[in-house]
């Protein structure tokens, strides 16, 4: 799976920590969960764009498997809160939560596309700010890592 992201959940790393293992094959200097909670996030090309009401995250990959697993990921997702993080360096530069609107996912022949939008004008004026934000962010060189429930789903590359 050439096209997948590794990204961990448990934060930084026991050796992160400045925690080696010990002889048990235990944590030296804490007690932590034993294992590392790894989860495979597919890479994609996100492309952003303001349409009325909202707007909409179209994500798309070259590999099929990586195209499967987002779709996938999505389909579990469903009818959950959609966001947006723009990272730079591993830096959470801004966090966009969709949850003043209604996102709904399609599936497209190779990943997903994803529509923000809301029937209040207000509310629609944030989302198309949280968009005009993110569009400079990717611009300007940070990767976007799209949620569904706090779940990643994709990320761009």
């Amino acid at each position: 799976m050439t096209s997948a992201m590794m990204m961990e959940r448990a934060g930084m790393g026991m050796t992160g920590m400045g925690m080696g293992m010990g002889a048990t094959g235990m944590p030296t200097g804490a007690s932590m969960p034993t294992g590392q909670q790894w989860m495979m996030v597919p890479r994609c090309t996100i492309t952003m764009e303001k349409c009325p009401g909202g707007m909409k995250m179209v994500c798309k990959s070259e590999d099929k498997m990586s195209a499967t697993m987002m779709q996938n990921l999505c389909n579990m997702m469903a009818g959950g809160m959609c966001s947006c993080c723009m990272m730079m360096n591993g830096m959470m530069m801004c966090c966009c939560n969709m949850a003043m609107g209604m996102c709904k996912c399609e599936m497209t022949e190779d990943g997903v596309c994803i529509t923000c939008t809301s029937g209040d004008a207000e509310c629609c004026k944030m989302i198309q700010a949280c968009c005009d934000c993110m569009m400079a962010m990717s611009k300007a060189g940070c990767v976007c890592c799209v949620c569904m429930n706090n779940m990643p789903v994709c990320c761009s590359c």
